[in-house]
């Protein structure tokens, strides 16, 4: 790109060779041992490159960048130089784009973030101007400045709170809006941060008491967004609680105003992400919003606009609203999503508004990556709905674009889609067949091989809810398509959920005997290996659990609970759960034992005389005194076996 450059220049008709050679002059001049030369020659370089893009590109092709931040860096320069470099350095990011990228690539950012360390203030004021275009320009990665919480934790520890608190009642409201806009960026899923703001006081006002001011309605819309963005910030941070009258009375309507359709376009996205955000874990305030200024219907104009009778008679904004018109899609559908995560009469409320399952569903196969990703949330959150899941995505067949968007996306929107997939297996929803019959099998296998954990999860989800009750044809199938090895490889997964819904499939797998039978005889002797693995590895109650609940399975299976008689190493397990201190793991044990004595079975005695012999009997009287109920009633029902 840059060697296109230069020979795009030098082919114009205005005299280039003379921009070129001056250009190069420039940049000589730099390296010259004379310090007074050097500082000369910067000032030059500095009034040669206002307004004019052509020699901005030019210094940079011929690497006047380095030899600037060279400078800038050295302390053996003289101030004046260094902030004369500064601002080269800043009138260069004024050019294009490229020039950004360029200035980027040669580390600009971590450079004038070291200047600003130096105590001299009109040095700081040219960085921080510099570093101000930098990072307006949309190709600078942002999370290059202070955006992680040990960034923040920096800012926190060098007084940031103090020094900027005062700020906020500054005659200048540019100054008070930066100050507010520094509080939302410190205080962003930052509990440590949070919790100090809650008790700073500001002219003897507590600092929440001054952002509630600053969300009143006769302040700058900006200002209200930003105040609102702050106790929302430390809200989620754990700093306010929920129920704060500072939340639920002022900063959740606040967020609720700036949707309404007076509002810029930007103001409606920000508002509807920021009250997702805020309400997303509580479902108090998700009730609360839903019945403000009539919100769920408010949203759906966020799919209408621009309208064809817009208000809009700006050209310039018309334009500007046409392009960015999906993100107001993406923040409806994000606010619906969160809305509607916990409460059925809100789900209903969502899915009986206008065309909205047909404006999910067209969402779902949106160009823009994060409309999709919005869309499928929203989805998900609504197929956490026994009712919705028979209705209306039965109605819309929404299936069948979620299985295209499982083709071919990102981990992302990937992981979302997966878990809405795993509502959908459930077997009461309505599309458990068409997706059966999609070949989806394949798909969810691939996704247990996912690096990601949560995709293996899902995979394996999916895999566990479709096997449950499910014919032999497709248990059949689903074993073939994972294969022996990989499933054991599941079993041997760090992640403990991978481990808890492999053990899950497992369990739907051995249920109904002509299934455990035919299944164990084929595959029974790793089965029993992992089982054994697991009973005597470190893993916690669930797992374990789980584990002897497969075992149960087996045990009531006619010809595969032999693989457990014949297993004395197995019993001496089962024997140790059964006088274990846990409930739960005492319990599964000995509904093993009960399905391995039954008397109507055959071979029913020779099993009650081996495990007599072993002492289970003991164990089982002893069980029949135990405090609780469920498991004294379990072994009082072996023990009749016995008696029988």
């Amino acid at each position: 790109m840059l060697f296109n450059f230069v020979t795009n220049v030098s082919a114009m008709s205005v005299p280039t060779q003379e921009v070129t050679a001056t250009s190069r002059h420039y940049v000589d001049r730099l390296f010259d041992p004379d310090p007074q030369k050097v500082l000369q020659g910067v000032i030059d370089m500095k009034n040669a490159v206002i307004g004019n893009n052509k020699q901005k590109a030019n210094l940079i092709v011929l690497g006047a960048v380095p030899r600037l931040l060279y400078l800038l860096q050295q302390s053996s320069s003289s101030l004046e130089l260094r902030t004369e470099c500064a601002v080269v350095l800043g009138s260069l990011a004024m050019g294009t784009e490229n020039n950004i990228k360029s200035l980027v690539d040669c580390h600009i950012i971590p450079a004038l973030l070291q200047g600003l360390l130096c105590p001299d203030l009109i040095f700081i004021e040219a960085c921080l101007r510099c570093l101000r275009t930098v990072f307006v320009s949309p190709v600078t990665p942002v999370q290059l400045l202070y955006t992680t919480p040990e960034h923040q934790t920096v800012l926190f520890n060098h007084g940031a709170i103090q020094n900027i608190a005062p700020l906020l009642t500054s005659p200048s409201y540019k100054v008070r809006m930066q100050a507010l806009k520094c509080f939302s960026v410190l205080a962003y899923e930052n509990t440590q941060v949070s919790m100090t703001l809650v008790n700073v006081l500001v002219d003897g006002e507590l600092l929440s008491q001054v952002f509630v001011r600053m969300m009143q309605r006769d302040q700058p819309i900006e200002m209200q967004l930003t105040a609102a963005k702050c106790l929302t910030y430390m809200c989620r941070a754990g700093a306010i609680r929920t129920d704060d009258s500072c939340i639920v009375l002022k900063t959740l309507p606040c967020l609720v105003r700036m949707c309404s359709k007076e509002h810029l376009l930007e103001e409606r996205v920000e508002g509807a992400e920021t009250l997702a955000y805020l309400m997303e874990p509580d479902i108090e305030l998700q009730r609360i919003a839903s019945t403000t200024d009539h919100l769920v219907a408010m949203l759906a104009d966020y799919f209408k606009y621009p309208s064809s009778v817009s208000a809009i008679t700006d050209i310039k904004r018309l334009d500007h609203d046409l392009k960015h018109a999906h993100e107001l899609r993406q923040a409806a559908f994000k606010l619906y999503a969160s809305l509607g995560s916990n409460d059925e009469d809100i789900r209903k409320k969502i899915t009986e508004t206008e065309n909205m399952m047909d404006r999910i569903v067209s969402g779902l196969s949106e160009s823009s990556i994060k409309v999709r990703l919005a869309a499928v949330r929203c989805l998900h959150s609504l197929s956490r709905s026994v009712q919705q899941l028979r209705t209306s995505f039965h109605d819309h067949a929404v299936w069948k674009p979620l299985m295209k968007l499982l083709q071919n996306a990102p981990d992302e929107v990937l992981v979302m889609a997966s878990s809405t997939l795993c509502n959908l297996l459930l077997e009461f929803s309505p599309s458990k067949e068409p997706i059966l019959e999609s070949g989806v099998i394949e798909l969810l296998c691939s996704l247990t091989q996912s690096d990601s954990p949560a995709l293996r999860v899902n995979g394996i989800w999916a895999l566990m809810n479709m096997a449950f009750q499910a014919d032999q044809k497709v248990k059949v199938e689903i074993v073939r398509c994972l294969g022996t090895e990989q499933l054991f490889r599941l079993l041997s997964d760090p992640d403990t959920n991978v481990l808890m819904k492999t053990l899950g499939l497992l369990r739907n797998l051995l249920s109904t005997r002509p299934h455990i039978d035919q299944i164990m005889s084929s595959h029974g002797k790793q089965i029993m290996q992992a089982v054994t693995l697991i009973l005597e590895a470190e893993h916690n109650i669930e797992v374990k659990e789980q584990t002897l609940c497969i075992l149960a399975n087996i045990a009531d299976g006619n010809t595969a609970k032999e693989l457990i008689m014949t297993n004395d190493d197995m019993l001496h397990k089962i024997k140790y759960y059964m006088g274990h201190s846990n409930v739960k793991l005492q319990l599964a044990a000995t509904f093993c034992v009960s399905n391995l004595i039954w008397n109507e079975e055959d071979g029913s005695q020779e099993r009650q005389d081996k495990l007599r012999e072993m002492g289970f009997v003991d164990i089982l009287h002893k069980l029949t005194q135990a405090s609780d109920s469920t498991l004294s009633d379990r072994a009082k029902t072996a023990m009749q076996q016995y008696l029988a």
